[in-house]
């Protein structure tokens, strides 16, 4: 059963990630006290008799973390700092509540992502960020602009679908070499097993063989035994009836005079 440290934290932490799904102003500043509530009912529930396990301690460490790195990140000034600083997030595994598909850190992050790729694309076109009218602006700004600087960026377009695509076809290579790999192991596995078999059953064989070779062994050995005792015996009568033989023939025959 969960603390009630440990539920009140979790209810804050969904809150906190429900603050950075949606769009904030600059003067937010319920994430930030959030956040720092959050640090400090961590260090309490790592210090608690009734902590969790440390791979939910380690979960809850990691969305701190990244929700800390989303606000330290907004705080940056360029565009290009924010998506690199977006990089190195590292979000949830785990959903922090039951009704969530996906957790929620890493709906964020892949929202902030978009955000930042979107602000670096602006930037790059020279284009209004008022907010409103986005599609529109971006049109009478392209519009507006000379057909250098209009095939510049229609070509900036191509390129940066360019590099999606080219995203999306590395991720589907690797996980088409992560699903090949997960095969191969899984045959590799298969074979190691039959291979234990059969060595196994090579083995009780031997031991089997063994044990005949042994009771055989000591059959021959007896059966050795026995033929020597009766070649002793059958010599012993022999020897005995010539000896015999001989004084009866020198009683019987005496020596010519």
């Amino acid at each position: 059963m969960a603390s009630r440290l440990e539920i009140n934290f979790i209810r804050l932490l969904s809150r906190c990630e429900s603050i950075a799904s949606e769009k904030r102003v600059e003067t937010e500043w319920r994430l930030d006290k959030y956040v720092g509530a959050l640090e400090e009912m961590l260090v309490a529930l790592r210090k608690s008799p009734s902590k969790p396990t440390p791979e939910v301690l380690t979960e809850y460490t990691r969305k701190v973390d990244f929700l800390k790195g989303l606000l330290e990140a907004e705080k940056l000034s360029s565009p290009t700092e924010k998506a690199l600083a977006n990089q190195f997030l590292a979000p949830g595994r785990t959903p922090t509540i039951a009704n969530e598909r996906m957790p929620a850190t890493k709906t964020v992050h892949m929202q902030t992502k978009a955000r930042c790729t979107g602000e670096m694309r602006d930037e790059l076109l020279g284009t209004d960020l008022s907010g409103k009218g986005k599609s529109e602006t971006d049109l009478r700004n392209r519009k507006g602009l000379p057909l250098d600087e209009r095939q510049s960026a229609t070509e900036l377009d191509a390129v940066l679908q360019h590099h999606h695509n080219l995203q999306e076809k590395l991720a589907e290579d690797m996980l088409n070499l992560a699903r090949n790999l997960k095969n191969n192991t899984l045959a590799a596995q298969n074979i190691i097993k039959e291979d234990n078999q059969t060595l196994s059953h090579s083995m009780r064989q031997a031991d089997l063989n063994f044990e005949k070779l042994k009771t055989e062994s000591e059959r021959l050995e007896q059966h050795t035994k026995k033929s020597v005792n009766w070649l002793l015996w059958l010599m012993l009568i022999l020897v005995s009836f010539t000896f015999i033989s001989m004084i009866l023939f020198i009683r019987i025959f005496p020596r010519l005079r």
